[in-house]
């Protein structure tokens, strides 16, 4: 399974808010929900969250074995 824990700690590190990345990024609500949730995301999605937060993949997302 992925998951997106790395996410929110590299947001509290950068100081970046959930409304700061839906201002920077483009991303709505709906689509935060879903990264909350581990949902499946787009590849388009994952490059705008590493290129707002300046960080790799492995930044925001690992993977869990089932």
């Amino acid at each position: 399974m992925i998951v997106f824990d790395k996410l929110w700690q590299t947001m509290k590190e950068k100081g970046i808010s959930t409304y700061q990345l839906r201002e920077k990024c483009g991303i709505d609500s709906k689509t935060v929900r879903r990264l909350r949730a581990n949902d499946n995301m787009e590849t388009k999605t994952l490059n705008k969250l590493c290129a707002v937060l300046s960080c790799h993949i492995e930044d925001i997302m690992e993977y869990r074995p089932d």
